[in-house]
Formats: C-alpha cells, sequence, structure tokens
C-alpha cells in the first residue's frame, strides 16, 4: 500500500511542507541569534561586504531562491531526494529572505523593522498549515472548532501585540537602534 493512501500518513506535499517548515523555522532562529551575537561583537563579524557594501542576507536567499526555481523548472523528473533537498533549501532561502522582508520597502532602513518579523510568523503560519492541516475533505467538527479558535487566537494575539507594540518598542528600541549601529558595518 502506498504511503499516501494510509488513513493518517501524511501526503508527500505534506511532508515536502514539513522540511520548509522546519528549515525555515531553524533558519529564522539562527540568523536572529547570530546578528546579535555579531552586533554584540560576542562573535567575530561574518557579515559578507563587496567593495565596502554589507551584502544582507535576504540576498543569499534570492540566490538560493532562484537557484532552486531553475533546478524545478529545468529538471523534467525530480527525484524524490532532489525534492527532498529543493524543500529545506526553499526553507531555508525563503528565512534568509523575508527575515529582512521590512528592508524590501525601507532600503537602508534597520534590520530590527517589525515587518520582518511580521513577514516570518505570517509565512511560519501558512507553510505549518499546508504541514498539518488534514486535507479539506478530512476535515471534521472538532478540526473546524480547532481552526475557529486557532484564528480567534492570533486575532487576540495581535490587537495584543499591537497595544504593546509602542511599549516595547519604546523600551527596547533604542537598545537594538544602538547594538545595529555600534556592530560591524
Amino acid at each position: 500500500m502506498h504511503d499516501s493512501a494510509l488513513p493518517n500518513e501524511p501526503t508527500p506535499v505534506r511532508r515536502l511542507a514539513r522540511r520548509v517548515f522546519l528549515a525555515f523555522l531553524l533558519t529564522f532562529i539562527v540568523a536572529r541569534v547570530l546578528v546579535i551575537l555579531i552586533m554584540t561583537r560576542r562573535i567575530p563579524d561574518l557579515f559578507l561586504h563587496a567593495h565596502g557594501t554589507h551584502v544582507h542576507h535576504l540576498n543569499y536567499g534570492i540566490f538560493i531562491l532562484s537557484a532552486v526555481g531553475a533546478i524545478l523548472v529545468f529538471v523534467t523528473q525530480p527525484s524524490d531526494k532532489l525534492r527532498k533537498l529543493c524543500a529545506y533549501l526553499y526553507g531555508f532561502a525563503m528565512a534568509l529572505t523575508f527575515d529582512e522582508f521590512g528592508m524590501w520597502f525601507h532600503l537602508g532602513g534597520g534590520y530590527w523593522q517589525r515587518g520582518s518579523f511580521d513577514a516570518v510568523m505570517v509565512l511560519l503560519g501558512v507553510f505549518g498549515w499546508i504541514a498539518f492541516l488534514p486535507k479539506w475533505q478530512r476535515l471534521q467538527s472538532q478540526h473546524w472548532v480547532t481552526i475557529g479558535i486557532t484564528i480567534s487566537a492570533v486575532i487576540v494575539f495581535y490587537a495584543m501585540l499591537f497595544s504593546s507594540a509602542k511599549k516595547i518598542g519604546a523600551r527596547f528600541g533604542p537598545r537594538l537602534q544602538d547594538i545595529e549601529e555600534a556592530g560591524p558595518q
């Protein structure tokens, strides 16, 4: 029996989505930690500089996304192994790119823009739903209740987050700006 036919087994697409989700989440966490450690000079400057210009990690993500896209477009029959590798690379590259999402709109702006964090949270939610939500045909009443509770919790969470964002920004924003300005350029 093919494993996608088993009732409780994830489909091949969901298994790939879980790889994307894992790579995205871990890459985002590691990227944020490394940036903080570099900016506070706890580890050496690992940033790439080209002729005095800091090459942000969103650029690495764009190049990797381009390569993954090319592989999936030009390889006529990608093997399961290649698709798994592309799923990990896709999650990795998406995290690098969206970690600096705020900089897409505010070129030259600071790394700690709220838009970047929001974009990452939205993508994690989308990838998580693709990876873990049952097929629409298999949704039962308890799933709809869980979806409703989840949506309500997200709305309440964001309402609370937005109401406290100014206080948090006022308290921690200047320190993060100081770290960024004092860090390697």
